[in-house]
């Protein structure tokens, strides 16, 4: 994990987990490989990528729920020169924690139990 200096705003966020981290993490607790848990991690953001631009809704029941969001086509300012500027509509992804996230400061069991993988039955 990635520790910040004083001199970054955002001191106050002692640590940041990478990528690379997470997915040590997700192998550690799933009795798996890492390039199983970065598969695993790929295929996770491309289905709620591809969800979001079909315009559903994902919902992962304590963690939270991912949702489209239409922003408006607006006038902006170029901050340079002050002077307008068109800003086009556009879809972004906008995240709403559930409850489990929404508290941190409960000491809820964050522990990855290993569990036995069963390989899938061949058909």
């Amino acid at each position: 994990m990635r520790h910040l200096g004083a001199e970054s705003p955002y001191h106050l966020k002692e640590v940041i987990m990478t990528k690379t981290e997470l997915v040590a993490k997700m192998a550690e607790g799933a009795g798996i490989t890492k390039a199983q848990a970065e598969k695993a991690l790929a295929t996770f953001t491309c289905a709620v990528s591809c969800a979001l631009r079909e315009k559903e809704k994902v919902t992962l029941v304590g963690f939270g729920t991912f949702s489209a969001l239409k922003r408006a086509a607006r006038t902006g300012r170029n901050p340079q020169t002050g002077k307008p500027l068109k800003i086009a509509a556009k879809t972004v992804g906008k995240f709403i924690p559930g409850k489990d996230l929404k508290d941190l400061s409960q000491k809820a069991s964050c522990q990855i139990k290993k569990t036995a993988v069963k390989p899938a039955k061949k058909k």
